[in-house]
């Protein structure tokens, strides 16, 4: 009975032994560190919002006005990106992030869209509309992430995003800031 128990005990030290020599040993070098917040938005086209501003309007041939003010809770990035339909000529957008790698729930998000190619929106139960100061109308969706202002403004139709668990940005919140702009 010894035996056997020696036996497992052997074999069980000859097993890690001889896995340590074919995988090796983890080690920590700069390598095996996971990419920054940056490094993984610009993987997938994420760049300022300087730039991709620009590319959607020189695509557009139009200036965009976006919102002078934006949610009062902070944040650590602001990224932006332009999305070119070149196949369809479609589903061309350009979407601005306000994130905060330490509050994951500061996440705040304005897409805009020509208005030849926005989007529509049945009216739903969680739907509540407002009147701009504009005169425009705009209409608020709650969703189970994010709750949304859907308005359109010279040109161009934005959709603000707020994620649903920041409960201090509300509608009224989301309207202050589409009157924003000029």
């Amino acid at each position: 009975m010894k035996l056997k128990k020696n036996f497992s005990i052997l074999l069980t030290l000859l097993g890690v032994v001889v896995s340590g020599l074919i995988y090796g040993t983890a080690k920590a070098n700069s390598s095996n560190t996971p990419p920054s917040l940056e490094e993984v938005y610009t993987r997938i086209g994420y760049t300022s919002p300087d730039e991709a501003v620009k590319k959607f309007e020189n695509h557009f041939n139009y200036v965009l006005k976006l919102p002078k003010i934006k949610p009062s809770i902070s944040f650590t990035h602001q990224l932006g990106r332009f999305s070119e339909d070149t196949e369809y000529n479609l589903n061309e957008s350009l979407e601005i992030k306000f994130i905060n790698s330490e509050i994951v729930e500061n996440h705040y998000k304005i897409v805009v869209r020509p208005l030849e190619k926005k989007l529509t929106f049945k009216s739903s139960a969680n739907q509540k509309d407002y009147t701009l100061k504009n005169g425009k109308k705009a209409f608020y969706i709650e969703h189970p992430l994010f709750n949304f202002l859907i308005f359109e403004h010279d040109h161009w139709q934005y959709v603000l995003g707020i994620d649903k668990r920041v409960s201090k940005v509300t509608a009224d919140t989301l309207v202050e800031i589409a009157n924003s702009i000029e």
